[in-house]
């Protein structure tokens, strides 16, 4: 193809110019001899249920049948599961489809949309596809959410405020008295999306009780997903809780038969599977004490998790600790002069991170470790 062949006269957008690819989390290497593991996506490590296998396989022998559009029986499921009604309950493509459609519903073009940064990657790029702009405030030195800053930069131009709890991709959760007097200062006219896409792994005594504040702040939305602690990242779904009238506007902003049946029935089944899920979900847990630990242990300052992922400042050579673990058969997420997010995995997967760290860090021992 000549570089002629790629133009094409068809206009489009001037938004996407501002808009940054997302980049997924890459797969490892193979390595003859060498189990890889795959620790750059934040994914649960472990396969699906047996219980939620058995009704995925069923759904999807109607696979030539459009999935239920209302999906009423999930929405009354997940109600119960929140305390709230049906009609509260926004479902769709994992929560980012469900963050589009909240885009889709709240942000004209022109408006401002608070975030902190760094944050999950997702957030600019859905802000530019809206037309919007990005007013990113900057995480404090503990790599967390400043959210008084966050409501000073809130203007008569901000229609919506994002905050990441626990936050991706340096895991700190938001504490309950800072996100309550965050929401007492930002106007009731602007929506506040509080994304919960990690709260199952959240052990923190101060970690704020999403579903009493949102019951107390008619403005906030609270954000969550199935992808994470339970396993259906494959299945892409996830849901919100708002006010009728706003659930209402995000169903409109949807696509249709977004969420396939598969993924609908697999959901249920997760929340009847809710104390055996626990059970993983505290391994994960535990494994990610050891990582946060041991990674401590050897000198890198490890901002405290929450999440099932850990963050390590390394600056300058972020890319360089990625092109070791790869080496090692483990992929982990590099941020360019930033640092590196790895995602818990199975024991094995953890102890041989371990490892490379501490070659790594000994490799470097003059030079920078910490940005």
């Amino acid at each position: 193809m000549t570089s002629s062949d790629a133009l094409s006269p068809v206009r489009l957008r001037r938004a996407l110019d501002a808009v940054p690819a997302y980049r997924p989390g890459k797969a490892p290497t193979v390595l003859e001899g060498v189990d890889a593991y795959k620790m750059s996506s934040n994914e649960n490590p472990y396969p699906p249920l047996p219980s939620v296998i058995d009704v995925v396989r069923d759904a999807v022998t109607g696979m030539n049948r459009y999935p239920d559009a209302r999906m009423v029986p999930l929405r009354e499921r997940i109600a119960d599961a929140c305390g709230v009604t049906a009609d509260e309950v926004v479902t769709g493509a994992g929560s980012s489809g469900v963050l589009g459609q909240i885009m889709g519903a709240v942000v004209e073009e022109g408006d401002e949309v608070v975030y902190a940064w760094r944050s999950f990657e997702l957030y600019p790029i859905l802000v530019s596809l809206a037309g919007a702009r990005s007013v990113q405030v900057p995480l404090t030195a503990d790599a967390r959410h400043d959210l008084s800053r966050m409501a000073g930069a809130v203007t008569a131009s901000t229609s919506l405020v994002i905050v990441c709890s626990p936050n991706n991709p340096t895991g700190p959760a938001v504490r309950a008295a800072e996100l309550e007097e965050f929401l007492a200062r930002v106007p009731r006219d602007v929506m506040v999306v509080l994304d919960e896409a990690y709260l199952e792994f959240v052990v923190a005594d101060d970690a704020p009780d999403a579903m009493a504040l949102y019951r107390s702040h008619k403005n906030l939305v609270v954000l969550r997903t199935f992808s994470k602690a339970y396993g259906l990242a494959g299945l892409r779904i996830g849901y919100a809780i708002a006010r009728p009238a706003i659930a209402d506007a995000l169903r409109k902003a949807g696509l249709p038969f977004a969420v396939t049946t598969a993924g609908q029935e697999a959901a249920k089944a997760s929340l009847d599977a809710r104390d055996e899920l626990g059970v993983r979900v505290k391994e994960i847990v535990g494994e990610r004490g050891r990582l946060v630990d041991g990674l401590r242990e050897q000198g890198w300052d490890v901002p405290d998790t929450e999440a099932n992922f850990v963050w390590v400042p390394l600056g300058a050579d972020a890319l360089a600790f990625v092109e070791a673990a790869d080496a090692a058969g483990l992929s982990v997420r590099g941020f360019p002069r930033e640092g590196v997010r790895v995602s818990v995995d199975v024991p094995e997967a953890n102890s041989r991170l371990l490892q490379v760290a501490a070659a790594f860090r000994a490799e470097r021992a003059d030079g920078p470790t910490a940005g």
